[in-house]
């Protein structure tokens, strides 16, 4: 594991732990925000019981409210601390520690899924580089016609500090030399019609083969 590229995450995180990160999402809900967006979209696209794979599952809080609604989800994340409160919060689910571009014995072998999220900037937060395998060894992973759906930042403001843009042209290149064929996208996880100057785009991606 040393060997492995640092993901941008890590670059960028100054330090933020899986407990920091979980605070703040939990003041969020304490404001009344939702913070079960992406769940929620994903439970439009398949029914309960489809087994899940979110990558890049942080702490967990999308990958525990899909579990709470009757889905089989495995979590991976490259970063322990992030993984540690996932554990805490719900241990009954298989939270694994791997890099995306390398994924661990263990998501493989859970394989095939129905559906791979990678929700909160995952997709810019990659290590610099490999996008391209990341993404084509998730597909590996998911059944004939199964999904891939990401949610990402186009331009700074929708990033975290620091953080490049990868242009959508980009990721959907690295989607369609893996075999997916694009079904849809969208400006938010509620699904709104997708713009152009929105800077975030939620892109949903379907396995042929």
């Amino acid at each position: 594991m040393t060997d492995e590229p640092l993901t941008r995450w890590q670059q960028l995180s100054q330090g933020l732990t899986g407990d920091d990160y979980q605070a703040r999402f939990a003041e969020l809900a304490a404001r009344g925000e939702d913070v079960h967006g992406e769940a929620s979209f994903v439970s439009t696209l398949v029914g309960p019981g489809a087994r899940l794979l979110d990558a890049g599952c942080g702490t967990g809080r999308v990958a525990i409210r899909l579990a709470e609604l009757g889905y089989d989800v495995v979590g991976v994340d490259v970063e322990e601390s992030m993984l540690a409160v996932a554990r805490r919060e719900r241990p009954a689910t298989t939270w694994l520690r791997g890099d995306l571009a390398d994924l661990p014995a263990g998501v493989v072998e859970r394989a095939p899924y129905d559906l791979v999220l990678m929700a909160g900037n995952v997709v810019p937060l990659l290590a610099p580089g490999t996008l391209p395998a990341a993404v084509a060894g998730l597909v590996a992973t998911l059944r004939p016609d199964g999904l891939l759906v990401a949610g990402f930042g186009l331009d700074r403001l929708h990033l975290p500090q620091g953080c490049p843009v990868t242009p959508l042209e980009e990721y959907d290149e690295a989607a369609e030399a893996s075999g997916l064929r694009p079904v849809d996208r969208f400006s938010t996880w509620q699904a709104a019609p997708y713009a152009e100057r929105g800077g975030y785009v939620v892109r949903v991606h379907r396995r042929d083969r």
